[in-house]
């Protein structure tokens, strides 16, 4: 199987759902064959590791870990889903205060262990603030931080495909702007539906306006949905 390198990429959490799903899509995109799964909390790191490893893939060497700087040294890739998890009746920012201290604590491990690193990805909520605040205690570029930006714009383009009943790969440009949490915007202006402007739409009464005013809310709370159902 050829990979698109042999460097290491660390999964921070991979004890978690999704965690366990970044790993196994790392390596079903022959991303690298060396990935270590670091969870110091998960009582089933062990299990997540069994499971893919009973899966049979080609060259791969897979380890996992709970100790901080086995996980971390030589690490060039990092992906983290390492924050606590929204419950019911939580927004994102209700996870600030202590997830913030956990990208934190993120940051620093970087910065001892692995200051080379070449990519994090920031996966843990609110994204865009822990993934500044690795950044800021990594020492590290501010390239090399990467948080969960494009989800709001799929869940856009996700509620306008559902609305308008057609497929999703026909909903184009959608976009959203600002913070991944309550004060997200959700803007018409560059959405295309089947080729033609949102906005033009809106005006046109083909979404009303009081459903466009619902569909933006569905939007920005897509995730407390899926937590709810």
């Amino acid at each position: 199987m050829k990979y698109l390198t042999d460097e290491k990429l660390l999964i921070v959490g991979a004890g978690g759902m999704i965690g366990s799903n970044m790993a196994q899509t790392a390596i079903m995109m022959h991303l690298t064959p060396n990935i270590c799964l670091y969870d110091p909390y998960a009582k089933g790191l062990e299990g997540v590791a069994e499971e893919l490893l009973h899966c049979g893939f080609e060259g791969l060497n897979l380890t996992y870990t709970d100790d901080i700087e086995t996980a971390f040294t030589g690490a060039k890739y990092i992906v983290s889903s390492g924050g606590a998890p929204r419950k019911a009746g939580m927004t994102r920012e209700d996870l600030l205060k202590g997830n913030a201290q956990i990208a934190e604590d993120f940051g620093k491990n970087v910065r001892k262990y692995c200051p080379d690193v070449k990519h994090i990805v920031v996966i843990f909520n609110p994204a865009d603030i822990t993934g500044l605040v690795t950044l800021l205690y990594s020492g590290v570029k501010p390239s090399c931080v990467t948080t969960l930006a494009a989800l709001d714009s799929t869940r856009l383009r996700s509620e306008l495909a559902k609305y308008f009943s057609i497929s999703p790969d026909k909903i184009t440009n959608a976009r959203t702007y600002g913070g991944h949490g309550e004060q997200m915007a959700v803007f018409e202006s560059t959405t295309l539906v089947d080729g033609k402007p949102l906005k033009e739409l809106i005006e046109s009464k083909e979404i009303p306006e009081k459903d466009w005013e619902e569909l933006k809310i569905r939007v920005i709370q897509g995730g407390k949905n899926i937590i709810d159902l």
